[in-house]
């Protein structure tokens, strides 16, 4: 599906309201308050649609004052972000580029989102490990500030050195099993020799037991897969530093078509595709090969100013202009 529209027109809205209704929460903002209109006090998306040949109807609404609710044919979820593990869905927007040109926790923040939808089983891991890790530094300042011993920073530097292994372990799981389908994807869009590089060190407790006057010192924990970089290259090419933004664009579509392929393998029905001013930036052989891909991969709702920006002719066109959506 193309939606076409002049800039500021809302075609990034109704891409969001497809995310906030499939996803339980926007991929722009975490206050729902932002997705209110002005002057309302409620807000709702409902969507109905298939999922695989199963007729699935989806509904979340959130207000100024009460709770985010959501319900899955009718039936109503413990939390909105249940969603997310019924509906597949993946977005790309132009500040996505912050998973490449970003720092190291964009990256990582990036990747354990990808691990939740991976390895669903092991989605709580990264909060699991960032939980102890707050827990240790509240600990460590105490006990520099005086106000407890030693013996309290141990039992959350055990809690530390075994979440933080099995993240490590389930981070690498993930990029494994991303990486082909990076590097093919990367390839088609004419970006060679594409991969992802993770060199961690599993925390212990003995390392950490070792850095304990360093860590009681900076009242922070110092060693672990919370500070852990993951390398997006092409060759020997660290695209943070040496790639242009077109690099560094065809580099993070790379990875959502990969995950794309992985998810429908997985899962048995492929995922929501949701690509915001994806064409942009893209010369003529680039968009043929991203549309090309796109195709192939599922249900796609891509946004361009107009329909000349999208090479292949799309099963359905909408136009949108302020307050409006319509066929083409």
């Amino acid at each position: 599906m193309l939606v076409t529209g002049g800039n500021g027109a809302g075609k990034t809205n109704l891409l969001e309201s497809l995310h906030v209704g499939t996803q339980g929460f926007s991929p722009r903002t975490r206050a729902d308050a932002q997705l209110v209109r002005h002057g309302a006090s409620r807000s709702t998306v409902a969507l109905r649609g298939l999922r695989g040949e199963v007729a699935t109807t989806l509904e979340l609404t959130l207000g100024l004052a009460e709770p985010k609710r959501a319900r899955l044919n009718g039936a109503l979820l413990r939390s909105a972000e249940q969603l997310r593990g019924e509906v597949a869905a993946l977005v790309f927007t132009p500040d996505r580029l912050a998973v490449v040109k970003g720092g190291p926790a964009a990256r990582r923040a990036y990747f354990d989102r990808v691990l939740g939808r991976l390895y669903p089983a092991r989605a709580p891991v990264p909060l699991e490990y960032a939980a102890a890790v707050g827990q240790r530094n509240a600990a460590l300042r105490r006990t520099a500030a005086g106000a407890s011993s030693a013996e309290a920073i141990a039992p959350w530097t055990a809690q530390v050195a075994e979440l933080g292994a099995t993240l490590v372990e389930t981070r690498r799981d993930t990029l494994h099993l991303l990486a082909p389908g990076f590097a093919e994807c990367a390839g088609e869009l004419g970006l060679l020799a594409a991969g992802l590089d993770y060199r961690p060190e599993p925390p212990t407790v003995e390392g950490l037991e070792r850095r304990l006057a360093r860590d009681l010192e900076r009242g922070t924990t110092g060693a672990g897969p919370h500070l852990d970089e993951i390398g997006i290259r092409s060759g020997t090419r660290d695209l943070r530093l040496f790639g242009s933004q077109g690099e560094q664009r065809l580099a993070v579509l790379a990875l959502l078509l990969a995950e794309a392929a992985l998810l429908s393998a997985r899962r048995g029905v492929p995922p929501l595709l949701l690509l915001d001013d994806v064409l942009s930036e893209l010369d003529a052989g680039r968009r043929q090969a991203l549309s090309t891909r796109i195709a192939a991969a599922g249900q796609a709702v891509v946004t361009a100013t107009g329909a000349e920006a999208l090479p292949l002719a799309p099963a359905q066109v909408l136009a949108v202009t302020p307050g409006r959506v319509g066929s083409a």
